[in-house]
């Protein structure tokens, strides 16, 4: 889905067969502006897509960003003006507001995760848990954030998870299989494999042929010893368990990677509010 087909779909579902409160008050020819105000402090995100939001309900829109992407941000600050028919200000107004407060949200709380890794090798990473749809745009607020992005989706890069490794029939059956297969059909892309214990990482380490292990829900110890044991030879990432409070001891262990589905699905929406400019 491009950015104008999902700026498409939200407008079409919110305004449906027309926005009738604005329909029932406001000439179509009214000219208006408005200010996005900051009430909560945090990180900004989502500028762009406000920015779009609007460009899509009305090309001609004025649009003065006063803030930047990732700017840190305090209540009373103003992130942009907008300035255009008062009809384009209203039916855009939700859709921008629902968009950037959840994309600030994680970024703020990426930005968290960030602040706590410094001084160490280790980088952030998000996952696979976001909004149906909106992932483009909550994996945008992770960078924003300071973060990495994992792979996109199930189409670019393998990730050999617990239920792939049993369904197939184990870890160096699961290798083998779909190394062939990338080599044949996906030269290019990745190969990751979950590990669950000390014994499953021997066991990909005698298999080769990967790019990256998951250390899942290892404890910093044993995650110190599995790192010991790779060597170097293949990336690592540690999951599971893994929060603001610990994360500096799983880093300490010097893994390359930590992975946290947090960063999105626990982020809480930041206070943002959109209000008419009026002048008198």
């Amino acid at each position: 889905m491009t950015v104008q087909e999902f700026i498409a779909a939200a407008l079409a579902e919110d305004i449906h067969t027309g926005d009738i409160s604005t329909l029932a008050c406001i000439d179509p020819e009214a000219q208006g502006s408005a200010i996005l105000y900051v009430k909560e402090a945090g990180v900004l995100s989502g500028i762009q897509l406000a920015h779009q939001i609007f460009s899509f309900l009305e090309p001609e829109v004025q649009f003065i960003p006063l803030l930047q992407e990732g700017d840190s941000i305090q209540p009373g600050m103003k992130a942009f003006e907008v300035h255009a028919r008062v009809h384009t200000l209203l039916q855009g107004e939700r859709l921008v507001l629902n968009c950037m407060q959840r994309m600030s949200g994680i970024a703020t709380l990426t930005r968290k995760y960030v602040e706590k890794l410094k001084g160490y090798r280790t980088q952030i990473l998000d996952t696979r848990k976001t909004t149906p749809l909106f992932r483009y745009f909550e994996k945008q607020a992770v960078r924003t954030g300071g973060g990495t992005n994992h792979r996109m989706g199930l189409y670019d890069m393998v990730m050999l998870k617990d239920n792939h490794i049993d369904y197939c029939g184990g870890i160096t059956k699961a290798i083998h299989k779909t190394r062939a297969y990338i080599q044949q059909h996906h030269p290019d892309i990745k190969i990751e494999i979950e590990t669950r214990s000390l014994e499953e990482v021997d066991e990909v380490l005698a298999a080769g042929g990967v790019d990256r292990i998951m250390l899942d829900n290892f404890s910093p110890e044993d995650l110190t010893i599995a790192i010991k044991r790779i060597n170097g030879q293949y990336e690592t990432e540690a999951s599971g368990g893994i929060t603001l409070d610990n994360i500096e001891s799983y880093a300490a262990t010097g893994v390359d990677f930590i992975s946290s589905g947090a960063i999105i699905h626990h982020a809480v929406s930041l206070d943002l509010s959109l209000k008419a400019s009026i002048h008198t």
